[in-house]
């Protein structure tokens, strides 16, 4: 497959709300491929469409887990957010440099289209929970950047200035 180029936050693509897929293809599923290979490439946990400019509902994850193997979905939605709240440091691949402790739900349930087209649900806690809040976060248009607080946001956006890639 191939490794796709990032987009860097600054690119519209990555604060537009991506579209529905409508059915699994064989494009689909070489996007899919690519988006592991591009995340492998970056040392990444996860990866969403948009952050290569796709503007389509496709999320990869690999949380590097014995008991959790890689697994792409399509069109996931979090259906339930657990009421434990836990802080931890996030970074991101589209904001390379960046990294900010961020609160978010310690558990989540999401349902999804596999890559078969069949339908999952996973109920995750802990890193699992969080890659997938940061991945659905990026279908919405929305960056880690954008859960912190006011004073914190305007940091690390002062620090992106001088750190961002060219």
């Amino acid at each position: 497959m191939a490794i796709r180029e990032l987009r860097f936050m600054g690119d519209p693509v990555l604060r537009e709300k991506a579209l529905a897929v409508a059915e699994v293809t064989a494009e689909l599923r070489a996007l899919i491929a690519d988006m592991f290979d591009t995340m492998y490439a970056e040392e990444g946990v996860g990866l969403a469409a948009p952050q290569v400019g796709v503007g389509d509902r496709v999320i990869v994850i690999d949380a590097r887990d014995d008991d959790v193997p890689p697994f792409a979905l399509i069109n996931p939605q979090i259906v339930h957010f657990g009421e434990e709240l836990e802080r931890d440091e996030e970074g991101c691949l589209s904001i390379p440099g960046l990294k900010e402790i961020v609160e978010r739900p310690a558990a989540v349930r999401v349902e999804a289209i596999g890559i078969e087209g069949e339908r999952v649900e996973i109920e995750a806690e802990g890193l699992l929970a969080r890659i997938l809040q940061h991945e659905v976060d990026h279908l919405d248009g929305i960056l880690f950047v954008d859960r912190v607080s006011t004073l914190k946001r305007k940091m690390l956006l002062k620090r992106w200035q001088k750190v961002k890639p060219e």
